[in-house]
């Protein structure tokens, strides 16, 4: 299995071309990839470190040093005569919940899986506070997405997230994924590999009451976000609108 990308002969163990991200780096994200797509289950013994320095054409050294973050991950263990064994242990916040998931817990700490339903999903100019936002130039398309999150059938978020129609092309306007960061990794090799948030409250305006079946004039949490791919370039640009009276916001660090 030779995973989603490979590393070229050109290129060494140091830092990737065209940014600082270390070679071992990258590797561990493959890895992390697999097990979290379900190449490898939990139980699955990955393959040695001479076969995967092979697949990768780097030393077995940077194979080692990946595989040393992964275990302090969690995502494997390394047993003697064994070898590397996926664990199945992730935290909640590892990359296949950051998927199938938004970060809002019920008041006792459970972890909600929500529905979407687009509003809106269109093409259109970028503005010049998006340009700046995403580190565009001027004349730039952007796809642009309206939607509202769900849980158990209540609305309790509403979404517009913009992404560069050039790294998005032919994107599926008819079809939106649910999955919005699982299709961007499968359709088109983004990976979002960071985000940055902006927390802020605004009182529920006539739109938030139609979209959430609040008042107007409910609290709402605001969250402002820039997701950013592999490569540490902005990708996404999003607003969130969600209520917050019987659920709360989680954003795990580690």
């Amino acid at each position: 299995m030779s995973g989603s990308y490979r590393l070229h002969n050109n290129q060494t163990d140091g830092a990737e071309r065209g940014s600082q991200v270390p070679l071992y780096v990258r590797i561990k994200r493959e890895l992390t990839e697999r097990i979290l797509m379900g190449v490898w289950l939990p139980g699955d013994k990955l393959p040695g470190e001479v076969q995967l320095a092979e697949e990768f054409n780097v030393a077995v050294g940077t194979i080692r040093r990946a595989l040393i973050d992964l275990t302090a991950e969690g995502f494997v263990t390394r047993r003697p005569k064994t070898g590397t064994v996926v664990t199945g242990r992730t935290p909640h916040h590892n990359l296949r919940n950051f998927f199938q998931y938004f970060r809002f817990h019920d008041l006792d700490g459970g972890l909600l899986r929500s529905t979407a339903r687009i509003i809106e999903a269109t093409e259109g100019r970028a503005s010049p506070h998006e340009l700046r936002l995403l580190n565009l130039e001027e004349e730039c398309q952007l796809v642009r997405i309206h939607r509202v999150r769900s849980v158990k059938g209540r609305p309790v978020m509403h979404e517009k997230l913009c992404i560069p129609t050039r790294r998005v092309p032919n994107f599926p306007l008819q079809g939106v994924p649910e999955l919005l960061y699982i299709s961007l990794f499968e359709l088109y090799g983004i990976r979002i590999s960071a985000v940055r948030e902006q927390l802020s409250a605004e009182p529920a305006s006539s739109m938030d009451s139609e979209l959430l079946a609040v008042a107007e004039g409910t609290p709402l949490l605001i969250i402002d976000e820039i997701a950013y791919d592999q490569l540490a370039v902005p990708i996404i640009c999003a607003h969130h609108r969600a209520i917050t009276d019987k659920y709360r916001y989680v954003n795990e660090i580690s």
